[in-house]
């Protein structure tokens, strides 16, 4: 007798054990099926999985065990991004070694994805923090740099006098560092840089033929590369700067608006700048206070527009006796351009903020189709669309597009000193990498620096350069510059003493190949097989969160180009599908001190009154706050372990599938969990229920219609599953499930004695396509009705079932009525009912003889399988 309720506690690890037992989802390079490969970025081990994840895996779960039964080779792999900061936080905070606490992480948060079911192939488990790893990553950085695709070059980095040690844009919070909270510095210093603007173009270029890729992404890579048309134009200045300088060349893409400019500027390193900062201790305080201020766009973007006017004055290229002050400002980038720029407010945001905090005024030289030039004028909101050049002398009337080729034209034909005024040029957004990083936990760069022969490759054969494991945290800074003995070796080439590089490489650089390496990690010759590699790339459906949009994405694009050239794969992009899923949101809760309270602290009542949280431990109410992204600071994080606990992976995996479009954000509540739950349960009853009377049975030569009707329910349902499943559209194949659940449901409840064999086929078939339906969401209570209804061995071995498409085919139609081209109504008829009984049916319909009015028909006019319209 079968239990009454289903228990996962027993199912899930009983199943899990049965698919481990016979290696059911290991992957062979030689089967001769057509490839799948789908893959989920990969988490960094920070210690316990969260819902996000459980999220991200099920979704991709779903595809790997759906295009399984579809019969398909299906890669599906998992690995660690194992490198990083936080590991070496672990070290300082707890004195434990970065290593001991990654793998330990890593540990714990594997058990937990196996708990999920997940249909993975763990043999081909990575850990970039592994040296099997990340030797061939070295071995990969050496070929890129005999290749001409590395370079070595002082840049302009975010520097933590305290930590010392370089932080990313996004580790710079409030112009401080995120963990010592020191006010960051920018500094200059020699970086190790892969050259991805070589490949500028064919990025971009590449962009449009992505078009399983979200158009959102497109765009955000588009705008980051950023390719821009404009014009590099030699502003002379009106006295000759100390240092001999007596021009600025500003790259613009609006010459169109030369004549509404109202200032120069330039960015606070600019040479400019800083030779007049040496004479200028003013000036020279001010830079410093716009070093602070941090690298990233964004950064410089929100701060205060300020500037700090230099007395120079730089000469208007259409005009000797117009000049115009020049500022060095905080709101100009050195890397972009030439770091100079001329301000036009009246067309430009940021130069319009500039200009109303110092009143400069401005001069409006475009205004809209048909506005008046005398009147139109800007205020705070720069103008910033298209129309006609006013106020600008010979430009005046021309489109803005006319308005920068006469521009050009003009400037171009002018010289000074034996060169253009102005020349074309393409400019881009995009910067080469930086890799280098002042910390231990990353992968060494595999670089040797000696007095006599300068940079040094190390030698293959000694790879890895492998992390020394005796370091010690207790001082800030590269524990690698310190170490007593790492650092020193022989030089290769001369047999000299000389010193190992002591930066390491960016993460990114782990997680720009991994998806490569999981077509045959054991391989330890070299980082992949060609062979190998391009028949199993590009991934197939690539799962991940949307903040990776731009750097993970773009430098994994640009990754696979360097490994193509030299020779490693043969192909250009990596992933052909991507697919961004929203977050997990959850309320959150403070108690009446203001404190955050965890979820699982208290209980949701509700009540005319509305929903009430009440504390468990005190009783009292607590106030319900806004939905917002789960996180360890405002408590609203739920463990899976305590959802799997509780209800299973299969109802966490259910309710987030079902919950909301995979692109948007799922709320989490309890009450959806519970519906989860509760289908969990019914489905097993269903099944329970039906196991006796829809027992095997050979197709009948003809049904009645209620075992008709079933079937085509099941047929229809199955077909909707599929399609929705290809397009990843999860809740719709949720939703086609209770449909057909219900449809089951219908059909039991309705009987009455004996089951008619048409009628137990008709459920017998409904209920394995059931099963199969949900096995890709809840594998393991779709293993236990397999088992219920004594079916032969394993859903996760069958195929998946074929649509009879002479089931999709419905009886009958409905048709809209028209009467004079207004509607009037709907028709159903038979689907292959002629043209006289479809004409009797409309005109018998009450709608149309109202319009109709007691008027004859002059013409009925029927579109087969279309529309029906009536004039009178």
């Amino acid at each position: 007798m079968k239990a009454e309720r289903y228990n996962p506690k027993e199912s899930e690890p009983k199943w899990q054990g049965v698919w481990n037992g016979k290696d059911l989802f290991r992957t062979r390079n030689d089967d001769p099926r057509e490839k799948y490969y789908v893959l989920e970025m990969f988490p960094y081990p920070s210690g316990r999985i969260h819902m996000g994840h459980v999220r991200n895996y099920a979704m991709g779960d779903v595809v790997a065990r759906y295009k399984r039964a579809r019969g398909f080779n299906v890669l599906h792999p998992m690995g660690w991004d194992a490198f990083g900061m936080p590991a070496e936080n672990a070290a300082m905070q707890n004195r434990v070694h970065p290593q001991e606490w990654t793998y330990a992480n890593i540990a714990t948060m594997r058990d937990q994805l196996k708990s999920m079911g997940l249909s993975l192939d763990w043999s081909r488990e990575i850990a970039t923090c592994d040296p099997a790893y990340y030797r061939h990553q070295q071995a990969m950085f050496l070929a890129f740099l005999e290749a001409g695709l590395v370079d070595r070059k002082t840049a302009k980095v975010n520097w933590d006098p305290v930590d010392q040690t370089v932080l990313a844009n996004e580790q710079v919070i409030d112009g401080r560092g995120w963990r010592s909270g020191a006010l960051v510095e920018q500094r200059e210093l020699t970086q190790w840089f892969l050259r991805i603007t070589d490949y500028a173009d064919e990025l971009l270029d590449a962009i449009d033929g992505l078009e399983r890729w979200p158009d959102k992404v497109r765009t955000m890579q588009r705008n980051w590369i950023g390719r821009s048309e404009g014009l590099s134009i030699r502003f002379a200045l009106e006295e000759t700067a100390p240092g001999g300088i007596d021009e600025l060349e500003v790259f613009t893409t609006r010459p169109d608006t030369l004549y509404g400019a109202r200032f120069m500027a330039v960015a606070p390193d600019h040479p400019l700048a800083r030779r007049l900062a040496q004479d200028n201790p003013a000036l020279g305080e001010f830079v410093d206070e716009c070093k602070r201020m941090g690298t990233s766009a964004e950064a410089i973007e929100k701060a205060e527009k300020r500037g700090f006017d230099t007395g120079l004055r730089a000469v208007h290229p259409f005009d000797p006796s117009w000049t115009l002050p020049v500022y060095v400002a905080n709101f100009i980038l050195m890397d972009y351009g030439t770091g100079a720029i001329f301000g036009c407010p009246a067309h430009d945001q940021r130069d319009l903020d500039f200009a109303n905090a110092y009143g400069l005024g401005n001069r409006v030289v475009v205004a809209p189709e048909g506005a008046d030039p005398e009147s139109f004028t800007v205020s705070d909101e720069a103008y910033i669309g298209e129309g006609r050049l006013v106020n600008s002398h010979f430009l005046d009337g021309m489109s803005i597009g006319e308005a920068k080729e006469a521009v050009a034209s003009r400037l171009e034909a002018e010289t000074r000193g034996g060169r253009p005024v102005a020349s074309r040029k393409v400019n881009y957004r995009l910067r080469d990498w930086g890799i280098s990083r002042q910390r231990y936990w990353g992968c060494p760069i595999p670089v040797i620096h000696c007095d006599s022969c300068g940079t040094v490759p190390v030698p293959e054969d000694q790879l890895p350069v492998a992390l020394p494991e005796d370091i010690d945290f207790e001082k800030p800074g590269n524990p690698l510059d310190r170490h007593p003995s790492w650092k020193h070796c022989k030089c290769p080439k001369c047999g000299a003493d000389a010193r190992r590089e002591t930066d390491t490489m960016d993460t990114f650089v782990d997680s720009s190949w991994y998806f490569a390496r999981f077509t045959d990690p054991a391989l330890t010759d070299r980082p992949t097989d060609k062979a190998t590699a391009d028949a199993w790339l590009p991934v197939n459906q690539y799962i991940g969160g949307i903040e990776h949009a731009i750097l993970h994405l773009l430098y994994s694009r640009f990754f696979t180009r360097a490994m193509r050239k030299v020779g490693l794969v043969g192909l250009d992009e990596p992933f052909a599908g991507l697919f961004t899923q929203g977050m997990v949101v959850h309320e959150t809760y403070k108690d009446a001190s203001g404190a955050w309270v965890q979820p699982n602290e208290i209980r949701i009542e509700s009540g005319e009154a509305g929903r009430r949280a009440i504390h468990l431990s005190s009783g009292a109410e607590v106030s319900i706050g806004s939905i917002e992204k789960m996180s360890k600071s405002k408590k609203n994080v739920v463990d899976p372990d305590d959802i799997i606990a509780s209800y299973g992976a299969d109802t966490a995996r259910w309710f987030m599938l079902s919950d909301s479009p995979p692109e948007r954000d799922v709320i989490w509540t309890e009450e959806g969990v519970q519906g989860a739950w509760r289908f969990v349960q019914r489905v097993w009853r269903l099944v329970n229920d039906s196991a006796a009377t829809a027992a095997p049975a050979t197709p009948p030569a003809d049904c009645a219609q209620d075992a008709l009707a079933l079937r085509k329910a099941t047929h229809r349902t199955l077909a909707a599953v599929g399609d929705a499943i290809e397009n990843l559209r999860f809740n719709v194949a949720v939703a086609k499930i209770y449909e057909l659940a219900n449809a089951i449901s219908a059909t039991v409840a309705a009987k009455q004695g004996e089951t008619a064999p048409d009628m137990a086929f008709a459920q017998r078939e409904a209920l394995q396509v059931l099963i199969q339906l949900i096995a890709p969401m809840m594998p393991h209570l779709a293993e236990e009705c397999w088992t219920a209804l004594e079916c032969e061995g394993l859903v996760a071995e069958q195929n998946w079932p074929v649509v009879e498409a002479a089931l999709l085919v419905e009886d009958s139609i409905t048709l809209p009525v028209q009467v004079n081209g207004k509607k009037r109504g709907d028709v159903t008829v038979a689907r292959d009912a002629d043209a006289k009984s479809i004409e009797e049916a409309v005109l018998a319909l009450e709608g149309v003889q109202r319009a109709m009015d007691g008027k004859p028909a002059r013409k009925v006019i029927i579109v087969p399988q279309r529309i029906v319209n009536v004039v009178v």
